[in-house]
């Protein structure tokens, strides 16, 4: 079956880095991959040390890695959050900044210590705002509680729907009442 010309144009959704590392990585680099740009990423800008005595072969060639580059930094940098990208924008290359992000974020033991530090920290203080939907504070605290399980920690259900039910906003008390009297809250799960 031919493939129709409204769909060869279209371009993949970038996947915006969210904590979880590896998968990030792995979809990016076949992003990367399917672009032909992927070896740029892994061995880097072959740079030409002396211009004057280089061929125009070799000058045609740098320039357009350095133009490929820069293809793969504006990829990275849409795929990468603001507040990452601002510890990493000095970094030059499309490799510096794929080294960088590894250095950061690959599951070293470490790294993924201080991110549950920091993931248990932020779920403990969790509540839900005022402007908030309810479907949105949900969403919001099973992210949290997602990227906590990647870290590896073992969130079971009834804690994450507890968590829920006691840091709803004041206007939803008497919803919460009800549902802990019709329900054992040691076997609740996010579904019930």
């Amino acid at each position: 079956m031919a493939e129709s010309n409204n769909n060869k144009n279209v371009q993949p959704a970038i996947l915006i880095f969210d904590g979880h590392y590896d998968h990030w990585a792995k979809l990016m680099e076949n992003f990367l991959r399917s672009k032909e740009y992927w070896h740029l990423v892994e061995h880097g800008i072959s740079i030409v040390t002396n211009k004057t005595t280089a061929s125009e072969a070799e000058l045609k060639a740098m320039e357009e890695q350095q133009l490929n580059d820069m293809k793969i930094k504006n990829y990275l940098y849409q795929a990468i959050d603001r507040e990452i990208l601002d510890t990493i924008l000095n970094d030059d290359t499309s490799k510096d900044i794929w080294d960088s992000m590894k250095q950061k974020f690959q599951g070293s033991t470490r790294v993924k210590r201080a991110q549950l530090q920091a993931l248990r920290q932020e779920f403990e203080m969790l509540q839900m705002k005022e402007d908030e939907t309810v479907n949105s504070y949900f969403a919001r605290t099973l992210k949290i509680a997602k990227s906590m399980k990647a870290c590896e920690e073992r969130m079971r259900e009834n804690i994450i729907a507890a968590k829920i039910l006691r840091s709803m906003i004041p206007k939803f008390n008497y919803v919460v009442c009800l549902i802990e009297a019709s329900n054992n809250l040691d076997t609740m799960t996010i579904d019930r």
